[in-house]
């Protein structure tokens, strides 16, 4: 079913969702609204309607705390997500945000937000069994709410690891053509993660939105040991997910982890599997369930995986701001040699571009990678007609500022950035 299809069967519940939580059917309509949207630009054709439904709702619950996050005047902690299931590497634990933010407050502050928020207790009722005024606790609960607003949301305890390399701001860069020739390069990163499938690897990587150049979301990864899938031998990687996209939100949480298992080999690196908790359930995708795992995780024909020995095949060619591909087939190939100054630092690179197949029909990227096979790099421009049917403008109306490239005369607009912390 297409978006439409699938929003019309769903759009009762969600509205019904929304409307219970928020104060007004005005400020409802807008949360709507802007669930529908985060929804159109997050969907995956190959959902069917259960994986939708409960996918949008978590959509729909991450906008509502939004919402009340943004407004200084109140902070409803019984709206806010009350815990669930994480994968650590001690397994399965509880994790409750509110929980755990309530204990990094004072204890004067803590106990005036359970009587009120935990306990029901009303306002003058509270007053009585403190034996204070009713105006001192009003007092107190603005306070306490006040300073639990300033830690929430938080890193989960044992993730403060956050704030470490990547800037909030992304740095300014200039990408500059090389008449040499593009050089042979071993490139085993996994397609879209960046990280190297070896023992003792680590990699932090970040996205920047354009033209504002505001990280958005923030990853964290490491190999952390050898793994079996289906009787398939590779390593497992840790990925920690801070402030995901809207299509990588899961029931609404603004931090994730994901555990993939990964397989690098002389030619090729793919991905076998990806777990992630959901709903207080872990759930589990390998490389034989067909198109579940291949849309949203795998790549390649068969999955085989991306390359890892990249040379110009002349698939796609380049000149400039025009780049030409062979065929209407999905194609990724070596386009050029670029010098590129980021941070203060250059660096010679391969540029190998991807239109239409990683990331989907109507998308181009680009991935500047250096000798040493590290991304540099990577950028995500969209078609000019982009999913039109439900933005109802083009690309172009919608980021005027932004740079755009032309594949086969049809115009592309730059959308993003994704940096590492091999650059930093």
């Amino acid at each position: 079913m297409t978006f439409d299809e699938m929003l019309d069967r769903i759009d009762p519940a969600l509205t019904r969702f929304v409307r219970f939580r928020m104060r007004s059917k005005h400020d409802a309509e807008d949360v709507l609204q802007e669930t529908r949207l985060a929804a159109f630009r997050g969907f995956d054709p190959a959902m069917n309607e259960e994986r939708f439904r409960v996918w949008i709702i978590g959509i729909a619950r991450h906008k509502c705390a939004d919402w009340f996050r943004k407004r200084t005047d109140d902070l409803p902690l019984d709206e806010l997500p009350e815990g669930g299931l994480v994968m650590s590497r001690m397994g399965l634990v509880d994790r409750s945000p509110v929980a755990e933010t309530l204990e990094e407050l004072s204890a004067r502050d803590r106990e005036i937000l359970e009587l009120h928020y935990f306990d029901g207790i009303k306002v003058c009722e509270i007053a009585k069994r403190l034996g204070i005024a009713e105006g001192t606790v009003k007092s107190r609960l603005d306070t306490a709410r006040k300073h639990f607003k300033e830690i929430y949301p938080y890193p989960p305890k044992g993730a403060n690891d956050m704030f470490t390399k990547l800037p909030e701001i992304m740095p300014e860069y200039t990408i500059v053509p090389s008449k040499e020739k593009p050089f042979p390069v071993k490139w085993e990163e996994v397609m879209g993660w960046f990280i190297v499938p070896k023992l003792g690897e680590k990699l932090e990587w970040a996205m920047y939105d354009f033209p504002k150049r505001n990280r958005t979301e923030y990853m964290i990864e490491e190999v952390t040991g050898r793994a079996e899938v289906h009787g398939v031998e590779g390593v497992e990687i840790l990925a920690k997910e801070y402030e995901p996209m809207e299509n990588n939100v899961i029931d609404g949480r603004k931090y994730n982890e994901r555990r993939l298992v990964a397989q690098l080999t002389d030619t090729h690196c793919r991905l076998l599997a990806e777990a992630h908790e959901q709903g207080g359930v872990m759930r589990y995708y390998t490389f034989l369930d067909g198109d579940d795992f291949l849309n949203n995780w795998g790549f390649g024909e068969d999955n085989c995986g991306n390359e890892t020995d990249i040379a110009p095949k002349g698939e796609i060619t380049r000149r400039g701001s025009e780049v030409f591909k062979k065929d209407n087939r999905e194609r990724l190939d070596v386009v050029g040699r670029y010098s590129v100054t980021i941070n203060g630092k250059t660096y010679d690179t391969v540029c190998v571009m991807d239109v239409d197949n990683y990331c989907g029909d109507g998308v181009a990227t680009e991935q500047f990678i250096d000798m040493a096979g590290r991304t540099v790099l990577w950028r995500r421009f969209n078609r000019n007609d982009w999913r039109f049917a439900s933005y109802k403008k083009l690309w172009t109306e919608m980021f005027p500022e932004n740079e755009t490239i032309t594949v086969n005369g049809k115009t592309f607009v730059h959308w993003y950035d994704c940096i590492t912390d091999h650059v930093m």
